[in-house]
């Protein structure tokens, strides 16, 4: 699949290179260490509840690296992870906008078509047999600008492969459309054949502006098929395997049909459904349901960050909590209206990876205990609410890492979220990010958790199969080839991936290969020499992002000049 420089960089960097990095600006690197020391709770809580966590200790700030030594010019990751869309769902007609309603969008010249709807694009638009004359039941057509909060399409595990047909792509409609009556008593669109249908320029506009001014692949996948909880879990991982379910208050062990596979000869399976994660006090409304939840063991990425010193954090809408309930549990109970008028609770648990690890779970919700210990070990454990991130951005201690969650309305999921409001998350983030001292060593990738199902025209690469009734309809012919368990079949369905950096091509389009273990992979390359999370981990056959080839470039000349956009219509401003 290729290597990219932090690859290549993680076993030897050439003199022309070093002196390359260093002309355009070395930062200075304070010295490495990891405190240790924790505070016990209870010893007689169960080991699968949120009461069993410890508090980590925070570690001495002579330990801190606040820019931590990296195998590129990039000193900074923000990866904004955001939901549910299908990459012909977002760009299956671009660069060609209709421009009959909403933000006129017109491509620069020379702009690169993708693998989208259409074989070609004529004066009069896109054309092709995807467009007219589609296999599944109704043909794609384009969602207005006024339509952009849709129902939720149905993107559990097997409808999402069987709407593959092993590999006709025609069974969209029967098995991921969502229901004919989801929209009722709210503002949501639907008709029938929704599932098909796709968005433009005119809707998707900083989407696509960002395209025409970085760089994007149509070439991404979701690691696994499947919903929210496994496509984060593989952006932590690598590996939704190795979990379980339990009850939440007692935590002993529970089935959960449709969420975590059978258990093996060690009691472990895959969660390959939504579950709320077990070490966190906001799950399942604050534990007022009896729902089962997760528990995970293993590694993940910040587990490797940690032992590297390197500063990382998870920053999601929502996490501070706004009370505590009878039970003692802590409320996460901030909501926000979105396009619809329609009241949203900001924070989704099961959207948040971390939680569902003992090692780098905040199941109270604690903040960290100063700004300056943001990104470092003390009781906040790497887990922050989103307002701490603009924080580290105006007084300049940025993680080296951070994962970005929007508050639910703006994370684009379909039934609560939408594009416009998606949009005005993105802009207003990214504009800050640019209009910082970090944005020349900075990569922003704008990636998804999964497709919720939307239509995608692209046969996934089947990589790693599983052998399992719930896996008949495209994954059982293709051997387990990562770790020992099943309902892991990858890769699921093609996603939108960007990356705005000084660090990319302009306007250019990736063919290479990749997923959504392709970024714990750069965190890998760039800052850990290449170390591997292992034990069945997507990361050791995910594509490199910084291939030749790839969404970041290290060998063209870099543009610093931010492209400023507005948040409301996605048009450029400035850049």
């Amino acid at each position: 699949m290729g290597e990219g420089p932090a690859t290549v960089h993680s076993r030897r960097l050439s003199r022309k290179r070093v002196r390359y990095y260093t002309a355009i600006g070395a930062a200075a690197v304070l010295s490495v260490g990891v405190a240790a020391g924790t505070t016990m709770t209870s010893a007689s809580a169960s080991p699968n509840t949120v009461d069993s966590v410890q508090v980590p200790a925070t570690s001495a700030a002579s330990s801190w690296s606040y820019v931590a030594p990296a195998a590129t010019p990039i000193k900074h990751l923000v990866v904004i992870f955001d939901e549910d869309e299908s990459f012909d769902h977002y760009f299956g007609t671009y660069p060609y906008a209709a421009n009959t309603d909403g933000t006129p969008f017109h491509a620069k010249p020379g702009t690169p078509t993708v693998n989208g709807l259409y074989t070609k694009i004529t004066s009069s638009g896109p054309v092709g047999p995807l467009l007219t004359d589609n296999p599944n039941e109704y043909n794609p057509e384009r969602l207005s600008h006024s339509e952009a909060l849709t129902c939720d399409q149905n993107h559990d595990y097997t409808p999402e492969q069987e709407a593959y047909n092993d590999g006709k792509m025609d069974m969209f409609v029967q098995d991921t459309e969502s229901p004919s009556d989801c929209a009722a008593g709210t503002d949501e669109f639907f008709e029938p054949g929704l599932v098909m249908n796709y968005y433009d320029g005119n809707t998707v506009t900083a989407l696509w502006n960002y395209a025409q001014n970085f760089a994007m692949s149509d070439n991404d996948y979701d690691t696994n098929f499947g919903p929210s909880t496994p496509g984060a879990i593989n952006l932590a991982s690598g590996n939704d395997g190795g979990g379980y379910a339990v009850n939440p208050t007692t935590g002993a062990v529970e089935a959960d049909s449709g969420s975590v596979s059978p258990l093996n000869s060690d009691g472990l399976g895959t969660i390959y459904g939504d579950l709320d994660p077990a070490y966190d006090d906001c799950s399942d409304s604050s534990h007022t349901s009896t729902s089962p939840v997760g528990v995970l063991t293993g590694q993940n990425i910040g587990n490797l960050l940690d032992a590297a010193n390197v500063s990382w954090g998870w920053f999601q809408g929502g996490f501070a909590p706004t009370g505590v309930n009878a039970a003692g549990y802590e409320v996460c109970g901030s909501e926000h209206e979105n396009i619809g008028n329609n009241e949203v609770t900001d924070y989704v648990p099961h959207h948040n990876p971390f939680q569902y690890y003992k090692s780098t779970a905040n199941p109270k919700h604690l903040p960290p205990t100063s700004e300056a210990a943001i990104g470092h070990n003390d009781q906040a454990n790497h887990q922050y609410d989103i307002s701490y991130f603009y924080e580290t951005l105006k007084d300049s201690n940025m993680p080296a890492v951070s994962f970005l969650k929007p508050p639910a309305y703006q994370n684009s999921h379909p039934g609560y979220s939408d594009p416009l409001d998606e949009q005005n998350f993105l802009v207003n983030t990214i504009n800050q990010i640019e209009g910082s001292k970090y944005w020349k060593s900075t990569a922003i990738i704008i990636t998804y958790d999964d497709s919720d199902g939307w239509y995608d025209h692209q046969v996934s690469p089947i990589v790693n199969g599983s052998n399992t009734p719930a896996d008949e309809a495209i994954c059982n012919t293709t051997p387990t080839t990562l770790g020992k368990f099943q309902y892991r079949c990858g890769y699921g369905p093609r996603l939108p991936l960007l990356v705005i950096s000084p660090y990319t091509r302009e306007n250019y389009v990736s063919r290479n290969l990749t997923d959504t273990a392709s970024v714990i992979k750069f965190i890998e390359d760039n800052w850990l020499r290449g170390e591997r999370l292992g034990n069945g981990s997507f990361d050791a056959i995910s594509g490199s992002l910084d291939a030749p080839g790839g969404v970041l470039d290290f060998y063209t000349l870099p543009h610093f000049t931010p492209v400023i956009l507005n948040p409301a219509t996605g048009a450029v401003v400035r850049g």
